[in-house]
């Protein structure tokens, strides 16, 4: 997982290792979190959090399914 751009604009790029993936992300510091919401990153590609708009980009291997 790797984070780029500002402080207001997050972007976290994801892969497969990082699945399932939820935000807030377990490194984030403890004022920065908000209720734990899960992303479906990888069927879209991309993704922003509902509460705090962080957008998770997804470079991994496709999907596989169950």
């Amino acid at each position: 997982m790797s984070l780029q751009g500002k402080d207001d604009k997050r972007v976290v790029e994801v892969t497969e290792h990082d699945l399932p993936l939820h935000c807030p992300v377990p490194s984030a510091p403890l004022w920065a979190r908000h209720p734990r919401v899960f992303l479906d990153v990888a069927a879209s590609g991309e993704m922003l959090c509902p509460y705090c708009g962080t957008r998770f980009v997804y470079k991994g291997a496709p999907a596989r399914a169950h």
